[in-house]
């Protein structure tokens, strides 16, 4: 039960259930543990699962044609992953979704969501929000990426999200904001300055 009080907190924000509400919600998820490095989506197959970071790190990226990595998406504690377009769809997945940290998720595949929403509109409201939520930071994404310099990308996540510098390595905080990881290393250094 611990480790779904992570979740039951996360829940708990976004709208006002009962304790029967939120057991009978929660009883959906399935725990599973991830070993770093271990894939949870490959392209090809289904995504079958929508899920929620108790524990680690995971990021989801593609493979362009010339072998370039470019990360779509990263996910910490209390954060959501999936191929979105893969799940909801129930097609075949476009992206890796892979564990950088050996982590704990709470699972839920797309059946399960599907008997959840229908059981009652609270849980449909739930996963509403979170979809209203995921669009509108995607889109504040895409216009970022269409509208700011590398600069002010790099600032923008430096203050929006602090805890998450230091837990991913350079290469994909880079990919992620669509730069070099040259040029992310001399943004870092500019902004802070070594000690003389």
């Amino acid at each position: 039960m611990e480790t779904k009080q992570q979740l039951i907190n996360h829940i708990n924000k976004k709208l006002s259930l009962t304790e029967e509400e939120l057991n009978n919600f929660i009883d959906f998820f399935k725990v599973t543990k991830v070993k770093k490095r271990q894939f949870i989506i490959q392209p090809e197959f289904v995504a079958k699962y929508r899920s929620y970071v108790v524990q680690g790190s995971f990021i989801g990226y593609v493979i362009a044609d010339d072998g370039q990595d470019h990360i779509i998406q990263m996910a910490v504690e209390d954060w959501w992953i999936s191929d979105y377009n893969s799940y909801i769809f129930q097609q075949p997945a476009t992206m890796f979704v892979m564990a950088l940290e050996d982590g704990i998720l709470l699972q839920l595949d797309y059946a399960n969501e599907q008997k959840l929403k229908s059981m009652h509109p609270k849980y449909e409201t739930f996963f509403r929000i979170t979809a209203e939520h995921s669009l509108a930071g995607m889109q504040r994404r895409i216009i970022s990426n269409l509208t700011k310099t590398a600069e002010e990308r790099f600032n923008e996540f430096e203050n929006k999200y602090p805890q998450l510098s230091n837990r991913f390595p350079q290469y994909v905080i880079a990919s992620f904001l669509g730069m070099t990881t040259q040029y992310l290393s001399k943004l870092r250094n500019i902004r802070v300055p070594k000690k003389s």
